[in-house]
């Protein structure tokens, strides 16, 4: 008998014998007068057993079978390990067809004494700020490296946008280091699925700010420019975005309260598929976000997006690349890391170039190349030889003139003499041609 039954049977025998009211043993017990009155009656027909709760003894009818309480602690033990008692019922349900409650799942895995995920979180410290009123104005940009794939593939970061009306997913994207391209994928995924966002928040990264503020150009100072644009910079600048610098990590908590997330919850999914390389690590974003966003997305105080109207394809194809210049040189080509290219239009004609004149090189999201020249893109195409060069004709030297001295020269005043006859040489001088006899 529970020490709770024993000090029920207590109050029921003072109130049998008459030394307290039904009123007060209802009180001392927390019941109503009619329990206790059905109690006393218990008692007396049955003594002191009838006092034991009925289904002592039996299975609870909604109790959890053994074998799945043996399924869940090896699941937990192993695929589903680091896993919230929530994620781990919600994972149970998807996968394996098993309902139960987050704390149904807690009980069980205390049982089994394996250590509850979550249950030591430090005390809060910080308020969080209060959430924007929609949908669109403002997005937090971060990345995280984080050992994703555990010890099943490279460690990798994953870039990533997150709403701060609604904590809705806006894209992620993985590659080895924390790079332009990861961020340019993820406003690539941002725009198109939702459109442009009014402002984004980051840190001050050198792919997000030139360390070169301090040092602006005559031409950026008098474009009204405060800083130098980076290449991500010159993208949202295009795109129109207000691009707002945290001062600190707390700044942009809520993004940082997301890699803290799906550190937990990414990881175990990515375990369960079997995912080890980069590229399959990727395919399956998708349709995480898409569950994430169900699951933890709040609804705004406005319902209204913010968002701005997405771009063309080819505008928001042209916008989001990689932009370097060249030279062109006098065979109507330009060099690009290593290799010669010539502009062709849209009829395949190659573009003539002024030799010396600035092609800008763009490097899509896809790997390809295009070119901006006198304000219209164009497509490029590599050559297996360098194209020739037209040959300079050699410049014919002026035809000399005899030099006329002017009037005034001094030779002009100089005395001329008369011509000389010429003087035949004396005739000892000559041989005689025969002796006289």
């Amino acid at each position: 008998m529970s020490a709770k039954e024993s000090r029920r049977v207590f109050v029921i025998e003072q109130a049998v014998k008459g030394k307290i009211t039904n009123r007060q043993a209802a009180e001392v017990l927390g019941l109503s007068e009619r329990q206790v009155i059905r109690l006393k009656e218990r008692m007396k027909a049955e003594g002191v057993a009838g006092l034991a709760h009925k289904n002592r003894g039996r299975t609870p009818k909604h109790a959890v079978p053994k074998d799945t309480k043996e399924k869940v602690v090896l699941l937990a033990r192993g695929p589903l390990r680091d896993a919230s008692c929530q994620q781990v019922a919600e994972l149970l349900e998807e996968f394996y067809g098993i309902t139960l409650s987050a704390k149904t799942v807690g009980r069980i895995l205390k049982e089994a004494g394996i250590p509850l995920a979550h249950t030591h979180r430090s005390p809060k410290r910080q308020k969080s700020r209060e959430r924007l009123p929609q949908e669109g104005l403002l997005s937090q940009f971060d990345a995280s490296p984080f050992a994703w794939l555990e010890d099943r593939g490279p460690e990798l970061t994953l870039h990533g946008a997150i709403d701060d009306a609604t904590g809705k997913v806006q894209g992620l994207y993985f590659t080895l280091n924390e790079c332009l391209e990861g961020y340019f994928q993820v406003l690539f995924q941002v725009v198109q699925n939702f459109g442009v966002p009014r402002s984004l928040y980051s840190d001050r990264h050198t792919i997000f700010f030139s360390p070169k503020r301090d040092r602006l150009s005559i031409e950026e100072e008098l474009a009204g420019q405060t800083a130098p644009l980076t290449q991500f910079g010159r993208a949202i600048s295009e795109l129109g975005i207000n691009h707002i610098p945290a001062r600190s990590p707390q700044a942009k908590g809520r993004i940082e309260r997301l890699w803290g997330t799906l550190q937990g919850r990414l990881v175990v999914e990515l375990r369960l598929a079997g995912i080890s390389t980069l590229e399959e690590a990727n395919a399956f974003l998708p349709g995480f976000i898409e569950r994430f966003n169900r699951r933890f997305a709040v609804t705004p105080a406005n319902p209204e997006p913010a968002y701005g109207p997405c771009p063309p394809p080819a505008r928001l194809e042209q916008i989001l690349s990689w932009r370097q210049e060249r030279k062109a040189s006098r065979g109507s080509s330009i060099s690009y890391l290593g290799h010669t290219y010539q502009l062709v239009d849209t009829r395949g004609s190659v573009v003539p170039l002024r030799p010396g004149a600035t092609v800008e090189v763009l490097t899509h999201l896809d790997g390809s190349l295009s070119a901006l020249y006198g304000g219209n893109r164009y497509l490029l195409r590599q050559l297996t030889q360098s194209p020739k060069v037209m040959a300079k004709e050699p410049k014919k030297a002026p035809a000399s003139r005899a030099h006329k001295p002017a009037p005034d020269h001094p030779w002009r005043r100089m005395p001329i003499n008369p011509a000389k006859k010429a003087v035949p040489l004396p005739n000892d001088n000559l041989l005689p041609a025969s002796q006289g006899g």
